[in-house]
């Protein structure tokens, strides 16, 4: 009994005899389920920041080179997984978060008007390569290396924001329902990773996730916590 590539046949003949499922039949169904739970959720992870912005009209508080890398990161990861032939189930997600990240670089673009030169090029370039790294048509040892330093461009994503978040004590139009699901995402992303037994640098990158989302998620909590009491004095 198979189902979108996951075998329910083990757990539905234990549960049949009136047994718990053995784990080595447990682990693997759970980790296929939770990865496409993944998945279903990224399809509007991004939806309550991009709502945000255009509700207040307002990019107030965001960092527009973080929201740029990410777009990046997020292009290089896809690109890699296709070009290794990793099951749907453990990098789906992918294909949701680079199409909302890109949406919603544009909406920042549109509520940072005037553009810059410097911009306009970056926008530019990204069209120009992100054909060509997603279909995978570059050479073997630039395409492990493009990979290798995803892991650091997710990270460099984070810190201009992370940064911006302390500077300012606030952290502006970020929205917490997409940090949280990004938080809790690279935390149940380990698990599948390693029951999928990807390659440890893309546990790696799922690691980094829990530690930059947790902190700007931290950040979010931290720093709203002044204003909610402010606002009861006044009431």
């Amino acid at each position: 009994m198979e189902i979108l590539g996951i075998d329910f046949s083990c757990a539905v003949e234990s549960l049949s005899d009136g047994k718990l499922p053995e784990k080595e039949c447990l682990l693997p169904l759970i980790s296929k389920l939770l990865g496409y739970c993944i998945v279903a959720a990224s399809t509007i992870v991004k939806v309550p920041q991009i709502l945000k912005i255009l509700q207040h009209r307002s990019v107030r508080g965001l960092s527009v080179a973080a929201f740029e890398l990410e777009v990046v990161g997020f292009t290089i990861a896809l690109a890699y997984c296709l070009h290794k032939g990793l099951p749907f189930s453990a990098y789906g997600e992918l294909a949701f978060l680079l199409i909302q990240a890109i949406i919603l670089v544009a909406i920042i673009y549109y509520f940072s008007q005037p553009l810059g030169t410097k911009t306009w090029a970056r926008a530019l370039l990204y069209c120009a390569l992100a054909p060509t790294i997603l279909a995978g048509q570059i050479d073997p040892v630039l395409f492990e290396a493009l990979y290798a330093s995803q892991h650091a461009i997710f990270f460099f994503a984070r810190v201009p924001q992370i940064w911006a978040n302390y500077k300012n004590k606030s952290t502006g139009e970020l929205s917490f329902l997409t940090s949280f699901m990004n938080f809790g995402g690279s935390m149940v992303r380990v698990f599948t990773s390693i029951q999928e037994q990807v390659p440890t640098s893309v546990i790696l990158g799922s690691v980094l996730g829990i530690l930059t989302n947790g902190t700007i998620l931290a950040q979010i909590i931290s720093y709203q916590k002044p204003s909610a009491k402010k606002e009861k004095k006044v009431e």
